[in-house]
């Protein structure tokens, strides 16, 4: 039974990170700590009441498809009616378009009770949120009055519309073609792995295509981006005749079984009517406003499937009797929760998953202050942190997510081997987001080859500057933490040892980033989650005190586990920044 951790929210939001000081910005004027927690209970009610008990039906049903079209599992279509109603793809959109605006890190919180809930049902609703979110930015005003009000208010849905069988993840080589037509495009082409590219839960699907215009520049130079919607759209907003896209199949996979992953053909007569956004040949560029997106949604995604297999371990372990424990008391079985190494277990999942709430909600707040500071230069410096955190919160929140399924199960033993526990759900779900919106190797790669690459590591030595001055400014009020912050200021400095590692190697010889950058994303999502852990240690330690003396102190005992079980690995980590490139280099792929 999922249960949405809403005290554990609030405290990054309100304690940790502050974001009740966003009101000071018009953005956010009617924001407020009352505001944020009233939306996180009611997102945890629904998440609780209605998406909860569809995930393991979702998963056994899976989604449906026939020539006419994808019927989406058992209660999917009314729960997505409910999502609706209650006005939840407002919440992060346009006022213009009848959206809310609220912090990143809100929405970031809201998007986790979600996912933790029903990873395949979020899924949908994700990427119409980041297909809304590149419209704002990139499409005309026409198109915004046309298309956004109807996503906004969860009537129609949107997708990306990026692989081809030929091409994968190398965009360049996308060969969907459009053809000018008056004032729109013809498309011709065929898509794969379209997540809720088709379905029955909207009247309409937007679909985001990248294709390259006829006669356009080969490579990534010559891809545009265009709506094509299923239905077409009259300019008064009324639906008319089917446009020519359907669905060819949906793929067999091993986990997300009730979201359709689909392959979409477009154009398969005259043409899918398509509208350009922005300008011809920019199509990558628009996509990435939707990828960015997309990526911190999916890091939140990993560490929130994580959340849900933790919940469930810790129930299984405080109620399965097994065994006696040197430390247990009494006669006969104890609870495995009682067993040294199920502890260690169950404290890794749990610090490891806020460790990646922290980070990932901290980016957000990044990004707001990037769109929102009324300092320039302030502004710009957090902008390029939360861009530089991006590729970090996907692929560190997911690895992280899918090693803590993996310690889900491990705790149940051989029932967490049993389909009928559920817990192996978790583990096939999670898998998918290591991999979504690119692999942990692509954010590696974008971490160093684009984000260091325009400031020569620049960002990331602002950051660990800040790391190092706050960990000396902290407040220790109690042994543990000061042991934390001691732990935390060593792994600082491994930290900034492989950065700089990292950018000589990179001037020697590029290909040697490469061979390390995988190691050193992990490296820095494992030290800036213990820096943010240290903080929270640091602020529960001087409320030990209060009423909820028992939530603080588990945050204290949370992070020195932390502190002394996961983040020593950031030795080896730095070790094989520094040392391991060569290993990969000189061995000839005849060798492997």
């Amino acid at each position: 039974m999922y249960r949405a951790p809403l005290r554990e929210l609030r405290f990054v939001l309100e304690e940790l990170l502050g974001t009740a000081t966003l009101a000071a910005y018009p953005a956010y004027a009617d924001y407020s700590d009352e505001l944020g927690a009233s939306i996180l209970e009611e997102a945890g009610r629904f998440a609780e009441d209605v998406l909860a008990p569809l995930n393991r039906a979702g998963d056994l049903e899976g989604a449906h498809w026939s020539a006419e079209g994808v019927r989406s599992c058992a209660g999917f279509k009314d729960a997505y009616r409910r999502f609706a109603a209650g006005g939840w793809p407002q919440l992060g959109a346009d006022p213009r378009f009848g959206g809310q605006r609220v912090p990143q890190a809100l929405n970031s919180a809201v998007q986790e009770i979600v996912a933790s809930a029903n990873l395949a049902f979020k899924l949908c609703p994700m990427l119409t949120h980041g297909a809304a979110h590149a419209l704002e930015l990139c499409g005309s005003e026409a198109q915004q009055r046309l298309f956004l009000p109807k996503m906004i208010s969860g009537e129609w849905s949107g997708t990306m519309v990026l692989t081809e069988p030929s091409a994968g993840s190398d965009l360049g080589q996308i060969r969907t073609r459009a053809v000018p037509e008056g004032d729109h495009y013809r498309l011709f082409g065929q898509k794969i792995f379209i997540t809720w590219g088709e379905h029955d839960l909207t009247e309409n699907i937007l679909h985001m295509v990248l294709a390259r215009i006829d006669g356009a520049p080969a490579g990534t130079r010559g891809i545009s981006m265009f709506i094509v919607p299923k239905v077409l759209v009259a300019p008064d907003g009324s639906l008319g005749q089917r446009n020519e896209v359907r669905c060819a199949s949906i793929e067999h996979k091993l986990g997300i079984h009730a979201s359709p992953t689909c392959v979409m053909e477009f154009g398969h007569d005259r043409g899918a009517v398509g509208y350009l956004v922005g300008a011809p040949n920019h199509g990558l560029e628009y996509m990435f406003v939707m990828m960015n997106t997309a990526r911190l949604a999916v890091g939140v995604e990993g560490y929130a499937v994580g959340e849900r297999a933790f919940q469930q371990a810790l129930e299984y372990a405080r109620t399965r009797l097994q065994g006696k424990p040197p430390t247990a008391r009494g006669s006969g079985p104890a609870p495995i929760v009682e067993h040294p190494d199920v502890r260690r277990m169950l404290l890794t999942m749990k610090s490891c998953t806020e460790a990646s709430r922290a980070l990932a909600f901290y980016a957000g707040t990044q990004l707001d202050l990037g769109a929102h500071h009324p300092d320039a230069k302030l502004r710009t410096a957090a902008l390029e942190r939360g861009e530089l955190l991006i590729p970090i919160v996907k692929g560190w929140c997911t690895e992280t997510g899918n090693e803590t399924a993996t310690l889900g199960i491990q705790v149940h033993g051989g029932m967490g081997f049993v389909e009928e526990t559920g817990v192996a759900q978790y583990l096939r779900d999670v898998r998918i987001t290591t991999i979504y919106e690119g692999t942990t190797g692509i954010q590696s790669n974008d971490l160093i080859a684009r984000k260091f690459g325009r400031d020569q590591g620049a960002a990331m030595q602002a950051l660990v500057s800040d790391m190092r001055r706050e960990l000396q400014s902290l407040e220790v009020l109690v042994p543990a933490v000061s042991q934390v912050r001691e732990a935390t200021v060593q792994a600082v400095e491994r930290l900034e040892h492989a950065t700089r590692a990292l950018l000589a190697g990179m001037a020697e010889t590029p290909a040697r980033g490469f061979a390390v950058s995988v190691p050193y994303l992990k490296l820095c999502g494992l030290v800036i989650g213990g820096w943010l852990l240290a903080k929270s240690a640091a602020i529960a330690a001087r409320k030990l005190d209060g009423e909820e003396r028992a939530f603080y102190h588990a945050k204290i005992r949370t992070a020195h586990f932390y502190a002394r079980q996961v983040l020593p690995a950031a030795a080896m980590l730095t070790q094989v920044v520094e040392g391991g490139a060569s290993s990969v280099l000189e061995t000839g792929a005849e060798y492997i």
